[in-house]
């Protein structure tokens, strides 16, 4: 599987599984101001991807990539906050935080290997 097929099919999962965080932090936790940060941060890693899969030259390409790994790095921050506070539990920090730390993984090889290959 190409990186750039695993970001895709990777962050969108990781998106949806975000949604349904929003839903529980919202619904549940009554955090709505976090909700509504990792709700942005998170779904738009996804959004940047499927954009970067379109782009009309590589800096565009690249610069789509650089934004999904910004977005993704301030997911990791909105857990980190969160898990601090108390607001999530641990297991359910750790999964999430692996999932996030995996795209930041992933981005990064992505835009490294694109700015290898120019």
């Amino acid at each position: 599987m190409e990186k750039e097929n695993a970001i895709l099919i990777k962050s969108k999962k990781f998106a949806v599984r975000i949604i349904r965080f929003y839903k529980y932090l919202y619904n549940e936790k009554h955090e709505y101001i976090l909700a509504q940060q990792i709700l942005k941060s998170g779904t738009s890693i996804g959004a940047n991807t499927r954009e970067a899969s379109r782009a009309q030259s590589r800096k565009d390409f690249i610069a789509k990539q650089c934004i999904a790994l910004k977005e993704a790095e301030e997911t990791c921050y909105w857990l980190e906050i969160m898990k601090e506070a108390e607001i999530i539990e641990t297991q359910e920090f750790e999964t999430m935080y692996a999932d996030a730390k995996e795209l930041v993984a992933i981005l990064t090889s992505i835009i490294k290997t694109t700015e290898i290959n120019k």
